[in-house]
């Protein structure tokens, strides 16, 4: 059954929320990411989005928002890296489909973009949600990259 997404906000994240994120984000990077991906980097990138790896991204240079229900149940999140790479975007499959993807990429674009961003992006696409960032109109920079197991999509955006 689908969630109804009218009634969700998007605020910024702390560092209370790193489980709550890391809690939402892995599942789907099993399902929809490591199928994609060499045996030999599944433990590495899991370990990247650990509560321990997201909280170290939220003291650092990321900034995160997540979406969230009227009962504060977590939606989705979407993650920039340096004000300009697109690190994580993640929804929750009973929330998809409904537009929240591109909510949190506008609200991400534009905090970039007021904290002095010049309107270039990029990102490490999935095999799997390429064809999402090219509804935002990023760009395919060269082909699928394969990386000793690690397989993605480098993108890019210009505003």
């Amino acid at each position: 059954m689908a969630t109804n997404t009218s009634s969700t906000s998007i605020r910024i994240a702390n560092s209370a929320d790193a489980q709550a994120i890391s809690d939402l984000i892995i599942p789907q990077t099993r399902k929809f990411v490591l199928p994609s991906c060499g045996v030999q980097v599944h433990a590495m990138l899991l370990d990247s989005m650990s509560p321990a790896s997201v909280s170290g991204y939220l003291n650092g240079d990321y900034r995160y928002h997540l979406a969230v229900n009227d009962s504060g149940e977590l939606l989705g999140v979407v993650g920039m890296r340096e004000n300009r790479h697109l690190y994580h975007l993640f929804v929750r499959e009973d929330a998809a489909g409904q537009g929240l993807a591109r909510r949190l990429w506008d609200v991400a674009r534009k905090a970039c973009l007021d904290k002095g961003n010049e309107g270039k992006f990029t990102v490490n696409s999935a095999v799997t949600a390429e064809n999402v960032y090219l509804k935002f109109g990023f760009k395919r920079i060269d082909g699928v990259r394969e990386r000793e197991g690690m397989v993605d999509i480098p993108m890019s955006l210009t505003l």
